[in-house]
């Protein structure tokens, strides 16, 4: 995609996403059985979940609630959601999105709406997880996001999923006045709507970032090649 990182965007997936999204629903139904160590654990996780250190809170989940059973530490995490850190904040919420149960989609739209930027980025990714309640609507709010950063994510993210009419959205985004966001919403566009990509290019061509314009250019000449290299291996066979 040639998009620059940038720290938001090291955000991981979740190992579940490509694994079975109804795990963690059949655990909140079954839930694990209580024994001596998973006492100690919550002991220790609730110790350090009190700890005055944001750094031994994020730890505390990403060591011990993450790894332990929804049904042991769902209560855990739902509390320190609110904590005062947003770093706790998103790792409580990303475990929980890991967790793949269809009981965190409330908690999802509540943050995205959280006054940092990295919350509302492990938000989306939750909500493009579980895309058949996405709201375009909601999704609309994200073209005035105060970070852009996030925007860019927005833009990335639909690329990378087929929803239906984000047509609009990523055609407003491709005139975002972040080149980075402008960036990320046309690859989106050319991946999703190839016509209206093309068209989006070709006016890229003027854009005020050089970059854009050289990436523009190089995305156009490559559509250009396409028809002919089909042709020569027809000839060819």
């Amino acid at each position: 995609m040639g998009l620059e990182n940038n720290p938001l965007d090291r955000i991981p997936p979740s190992p579940d996403e490509v694994k079975d999204p109804d795990r963690s629903f059949a655990s909140s139904h079954n839930p694990a059985p209580e024994t001596h160590a998973t006492r100690e654990i919550l002991k220790q996780a609730k110790a350090d979940l009190k700890h005055p250190d944001p750094k031994v809170r994020i730890l505390a989940v990403k060591y011990y609630l993450e790894k332990s059973h929804l049904s042991i530490t769902m209560n855990l995490l739902r509390e320190i959601l609110s904590d005062p850190d947003s770093g706790v904040r998103a790792e409580a919420l990303s475990t929980l999105i890991t967790f793949g149960s269809p009981i965190v989609s409330p908690f999802l739209k509540k943050y995205l709406r959280d006054p940092d930027p990295m919350v509302r980025m492990v938000a989306l990714r939750g909500m493009f997880r579980f895309k058949e309640k996405m709201d375009l609507n909601l999704l609309m709010q994200f073209l005035s996001d105060d970070s852009p950063w996030v925007r860019r994510k927005v833009a990335t993210l639909l690329g990378w999923n087929q929803i239906e009419g984000v047509l609009p959205i990523l055609v407003e985004m491709s005139k975002d006045e972040d080149s980075k966001v402008r960036k990320a919403a046309l690859f989106s566009l050319v991946t999703l709507y190839p016509e209206e990509g093309e068209q989006r290019l070709m006016e890229a061509m003027t854009d005020a970032d050089p970059d854009i314009r050289k990436w523009a250019r190089d995305q156009l000449n490559r559509m250009l090649e396409r028809p002919t290299t089909k042709i020569s291996i027809s000839l060819s066979r």
